[in-house]
């Protein structure tokens, strides 16, 4: 069995991430997520509308995910590779070479993003519509 995994924030799910997702699935057999738990997301600097409990019960609802796990911090990465098996790294192209360390343990692959579409841009739209 061939196992995949990927890594995000994954808030306000869109159809660019059902396409990174599907993705990644055909790729392999198994498809784990690892999803920032709202403690690494405030390290980053990060806010997501939807806390870790929410994104999960969604993430785990997607037909192309079989497996979430929470993401805690930067380095869990080789662990998590190695404790489960993994036999590729899926992340999209905006984070290209940022991985490639990975390459020791697993196969790395940068995805293109799903053009016109993300989360930061529809937090943007959002805040425009209710500010006009």
């Amino acid at each position: 069995m061939k196992k995949v995994i990927t890594y995000g924030t994954f808030d306000l799910i869109h159809w660019g991430h059902i396409n990174l997702l599907r993705r990644a699935k055909d790729m392999g057999d198994y498809l784990i997520v690892g999803i920032s738990t709202d403690e690494f997301n405030a390290i980053k600097d990060k806010k997501a509308y939807y806390n870790f409990e929410n994104r999960k019960i969604i993430l785990e609802a997607i037909r192309y995910v079989d497996e979430v796990i929470p993401e805690i911090g930067w380095n869990q990465k080789i662990d998590d590779i190695i404790k489960n098996e993994i036999d590729i790294f899926v992340m999209g192209d905006d984070w290209k070479g940022k991985f490639d360390f990975l390459k020791d343990y697993c196969d790395v692959v940068y995805l293109p993003r799903t053009n016109d579409i993300s989360t930061s841009k529809i937090k943007d739209d959002l805040y425009r519509v209710q500010n006009d």
